[in-house]
């Protein structure tokens, strides 16, 4: 889908018996996103305690990654941070729930915006911005969130259960529009229409358009070379952006910071190790809340074993 016209639309399909489990599902979630938000944040986090206890190979992942990435701690700071990181997991079920369901007003009432004023400069300049984003638990939220402020265009992955993709792409355009993740040619065309796309470099997408770049102690992580391409195709602005939750309870900050000022648009090798640099920035504002789970080192350079295994 590269755009509004080829989105996922309604078919009768979609109520055949074996999707009736999504329905309910999603019905679920809609009846939890009218909860009051601090019974969603305590069921979250016990959520997340159970998560961590039964999925067993997702703590053994995510502990890696940690070991890993911070060397320096000790083993009682790792195991207390992947504690806290497994809470916030839980906490990202009853967030999507709020960004597909919660009315705008209820959205606004708990998101506090920082450096947003930039978007106006951006407009009145017809000027295109790459917005990198990072993986993190709250980010579903993040981008209705965004949208409530100002509409853009996020970088969408169609689902396999079309009734789930029905309503995730619903949920996720209420305010902003998406573009299929493999559709190129129209991120590149918007940002030199002057629109902010989204985008997270921060996952291992695998040997393609990829280069070798330090990320945190790991000296050479599978980088996606996206970043540059875009931004070297449209002459856009590089900004990164996050949403972080608060510690008090009450709501989340949401920070769009200023473009960077020394891109390398002539270098895709680079530009990785240079946007490497913003998103452990990025990650390092509430370590906590990442997605920790994946397997962010599972490419290797020829010869080298898995970090894994």
């Amino acid at each position: 889908m590269s755009n509004n016209s080829e989105a996922p639309t309604f078919q009768w399909s979609l109520l055949h018996p074996k999707y009736w489990h999504t329905w309910i599902g999603v019905g679920l979630m809609f009846l939890i996103s009218w909860m009051p938000y601090r019974v969603q944040r305590f069921l979250g986090r016990k959520l997340g305690l159970l998560i961590m206890k039964f999925f067993k190979s997702r703590k053994k992942i995510a502990s890696r990654n940690l070991e890993l990435c911070f060397p320096e701690m000790t083993g009682g700071e790792r195991e207390a941070l992947l504690k806290e990181n497994f809470q916030h997991m839980g906490l990202a079920f009853f967030e999507t729930c709020m960004a597909w369901f919660w009315p705008a007003w209820r959205i606004k009432k708990h998101m506090k915006y920082e450096g947003f004023e930039q978007i106006e400069e951006f407009k009145a300049n017809n000027e295109g911005v790459l917005v990198v984003a990072v993986h993190s638990f709250n980010l579903e939220l993040g981008a209705r969130a965004f949208g409530v402020h100002t509409s853009g265009y996020g970088v969408y992955r169609p689902n396999t259960n079309p009734v789930y993709d029905w309503f995730q792409y619903r949920g996720r355009t209420r305010e902003n529009k998406c573009i299929d993740r493999r559709d190129v040619k129209q991120m590149i065309k918007r940002l030199r229409q002057g629109e902010l796309v989204w985008y997270a470099p921060d996952h291992d997408y695998g040997r393609h358009r990829y280069a070798w770049a330090p990320l945190f102690a790991v000296e050479k992580a599978c980088t996606t070379t996206g970043t540059h391409l875009l931004a070297s195709a449209s002459k856009c602005k590089v900004a990164t952006f996050t949403i972080t939750r608060d510690r008090e309870g009450t709501g989340y900050t949401m920070r769009l910071d200023p473009p960077m000022e020394a891109f390398p648009y002539d270098d895709a090798e680079a530009s990785a190790v240079y946007t490497n640099k913003f998103v452990e920035r990025s990650i390092m504002r509430a370590p906590e809340q990442y997605m920790w789970l994946h397997r962010r080192f599972k490419s290797r350079p020829e010869g080298e074993p898995s970090l894994y295994d």
